[in-house]
């Protein structure tokens, strides 16, 4: 007899393509071996009596109630939107939410959680054959699409794969990558984030500054590296637009060239560590997302052996990941961004995909 379901899914670390999926563009991004848990066992009733342990807060959602459009919690839109496609609720659960991935730290515990949502409620409540496509469609459908977000597919997509992956965010097609990638250091900042509130803000400017260059420039493409001249379109921007304009493009060539490192046999660490760099320094200093914390944290890893490093998240708080291919290296950049006061660092490899098993 199946006692308990337990679903998993990981946490994500954008290595390139910040600020890139919602304009259209690639991203490349990996799991790491942090994970949100979920555990249900069945109750005899027609509640899922919810304990998120890391929040110590209790929750109960009645599988008799219909759910508001207007709904903001993840969780119950994920249940009326998956009655669309014939997964229904019919028997209760006591379920304990609980997470190995920092929340709310760039780190997408989020959509961790929604991924393994769907995944527990697909695996217990419908016939669906699941795939990692269908667990990412599902999962950014309710994130963003029912929500209105202002972030794009990343997330979800990598979550759901599990893998190393370079997504084209504009037509969805995805290549996965196998190498081992090596130490990524996440260092955690004290700062929390208005994800929302700031994606919009980069979203807005850096469209507008694309339709103001597509105004003056009749064939202009983002999507096509030969046809990109910074210097000249820049003159077509006010001043103020430039930086969003300067790093759509930048961060682009960037991720291209990236994508082309993955693409070989063995991959580079130094080569891509050094894409790592650059791509931060669009992040820095044009989008300016980073803090004096961020900075700081960087700052500490490089002079500690880090060989690349780059802020995580959407910016104004969020995580850093370092990367290092040596392990006293990797040990010595977490103790010296403890003792700088980061609440929470640790030493990351590539994770897995979401998981569900019974005991």
């Amino acid at each position: 007899m199946q006692n308990k379901i337990i679903s998993k899914a990981p946490g994500r670390v954008c290595l390139f393509g910040d600020h890139q999926d919602y304009l259209g563009l690639p991203i490349i991004a990996t799991t790491i071996d942090k994970e949100i848990t979920i555990e249900a066992i069945k109750n005899n009733s027609q509640e899922f009596k919810i304990f998120k342990k890391d929040l110590d807060i209790h929750d109960t959602i009645s599988l008799n109630q219909n759910i508001s459009s207007d709904e903001k919690d993840f969780l119950r839109i994920a249940i009326r939107v998956l009655k669309k496609y014939n997964c229904v609720p019919n028997e209760g659960y006591d379920i304990e939410i609980k997470s190995e991935i920092p929340i709310n730290s760039g780190l997408s515990s989020s959509s961790a959680l929604i991924v393994a949502w769907v995944n527990f409620l697909l695996s217990t409540f419908s016939d669906k054959s699941i795939s990692p496509r269908l667990l990412a469609d599902l999962s950014y459908e309710i994130e963003v699409l029912e929500m209105n977000g202002s972030g794009g597919k990343m997330d979800q997509y990598t979550i759901a794969s599990g893998k190393t992956i370079f997504l084209d965010t504009k037509s969805n097609e995805m290549e996965s990558f196998d190498h081992n990638l090596c130490d990524m250091i996440i260092g955690v900042s004290n700062k929390p984030k208005d994800t929302q509130g700031l994606l919009r803000k980069l979203k807005e400017n850096a469209l507008k500054s694309i339709d103001t260059v597509k105004d003056r420039v009749t064939d202009f493409n983002l999507y096509y590296e030969e046809n990109i001249n910074i210097i000249s379109y820049l003159d077509f921007l006010e001043d103020y637009l430039k930086p969003y304009f300067k790093a759509a493009v930048g961060n682009y060539k960037i991720t291209m060239d990236a994508k082309k490192e993955f693409l070989n046999s063995k991959l580079d660490i130094y080569k891509i560590s050094e894409l790592m760099n650059s791509h931060h320094n669009y992040l820095k200093k044009d989008l300016k997302i980073t803090t004096p914390e961020i900075d700081n944290m960087i700052d500490v890893s490089i002079e500690n052996g880090a060989i690349g490093s780059k802020i995580v998240g959407s910016g104004g708080g969020g995580s850093i990941v370092s990367l290092s291919t040596n392990s006293n290296t990797s040990n010595r950049i977490v103790s010296e961004l403890k003792s700088i006061g980061v609440k929470d660092t640790f030493i990351a490899r590539k994770g897995r995909g979401p998981t569900i098993y019974y005991e």
